[in-house]
């Protein structure tokens, strides 16, 4: 039994990290579907509402929040103003304004090398020498599987400002949240996170006048799946993982998101997907791969050993394995 329990501890991380990677990648997709026919504010704001009533909901049952000192709270409210209003805000608005999606994925995709550089030291984290060189070599990947669709879009050059400016708001979220010294459930972190997100987007969209949903129910199936996919799944799992896997092989993660995206979008929206693309894919794997054996060579060599047994001595009761949360 503790040998089952222990493999599965062990493989958890692995399968939440592949369903972050693909409800990640939805949220460009839907991104780019969902705004043919809808203004992106109005999408945002029927994406958020319905998830924050039943999240606060949720949560009232189940009592997620209530010894979380208000304090905590109010830094997770700031953290979603950046991790969520903000990123997704000016993730919409790029793809709505003509930026490919694999160019809004690629841009987003350069945060594992900002976090290393900039945030990493501030938060006191070192990366390897194989983890920088495997940062750099799903940077390459990322280069070569988006090259092909930056000479097709048509938007304006200010508009490549919006997803650098989203890559540059999931960085604050991401730098204040691990300088934040108490750590509420993941529950109470999201709730708090989509309540002043979705407040946020219903005072913009009535005074733009974008409140009222349109008439389709194609709009509401978008609606739908933005609200379960990149709201709840993907940031659910980006601040589980971030607690359980650390924030270099999260970030590392990310690298995946770029040719996941175009990959997606040669599916489904017919965009090219050549030998060059296929080169990129590979690279982006090998260099997440040697991020995480890093990280998890290093977190396995940081566990403490067990004590010895002195002779005569009972032997320690046998446990089911922990992995680090």
């Amino acid at each position: 039994m503790s040998r089952q329990v222990g493999v599965l501890g062990r493989a958890l991380p692995a399968l939440a990290s592949a369903a972050f990677v693909a409800s990640w990648t939805s949220g460009f997709v839907i991104a780019k579907v969902a705004t043919v026919d809808a203004p992106a504010l109005t999408l945002l704001v029927w994406r958020f509402v319905p998830v924050a009533v039943a999240l606060v909901a949720v949560t009232l049952a189940t009592g997620a929040a209530r010894d979380v000192p208000r304090a905590d709270l109010r830094r997770q409210a700031v953290i979603g103003l950046f991790a969520q209003l903000g990123y997704v805000v000016l993730v919409y608005a790029a793809i709505a304004a003509g930026v490919a999606t694999g160019t809004t994925a690629l841009i987003d995709a350069v945060q594992p090398l900002v976090v290393a550089t900039l945030v990493g030291p501030l938060l006191g984290l070192r990366a390897r020498g194989a983890q920088w060189a495997g940062l750099a070599v799903g940077a390459v990947g990322v280069l070569l599987v988006v090259r092909s669709q930056l000479g097709g879009s048509q938007a304006p050059a200010a508009a490549y400002l919006l997803p650098l400016a989203a890559m540059a708001c999931l960085v604050a979220a991401t730098f204040l949240e691990r300088r934040s010294p108490a750590r509420p459930p993941v529950l109470a972190v999201l709730t708090v996170q989509v309540v002043v997100t979705a407040a946020a987007l219903l005072v913009a969209a009535a005074v733009a006048g974008e409140l009222a949903p349109p008439a389709d129910g194609a709009f509401w199936v978008a609606t739908a799946l933005a609200a379960v996919f990149p709201t709840l799944v993907a940031y659910g799992l980006y601040w589980w993982l971030l607690r359980r896997i650390g924030v270099t092989a999260l970030n590392a993660l990310l690298f995946l998101v770029a040719p996941a995206t175009a990959a997606a979008g040669a599916v489904g929206l017919g965009e090219p997907l050549t030998a060059v693309t296929l080169v990129g894919f590979a690279l982006c794997g090998a260099g997440v791969a040697v991020v995480l054996a890093v990280e998890a060579r290093v977190a396995r060599s940081a566990a403490p050993a067990p004590a010895p047994v002195s002779a005569g001595a009972p032997a320690p009761p046998r446990t089911a394995h922990r992995t680090r949360s």
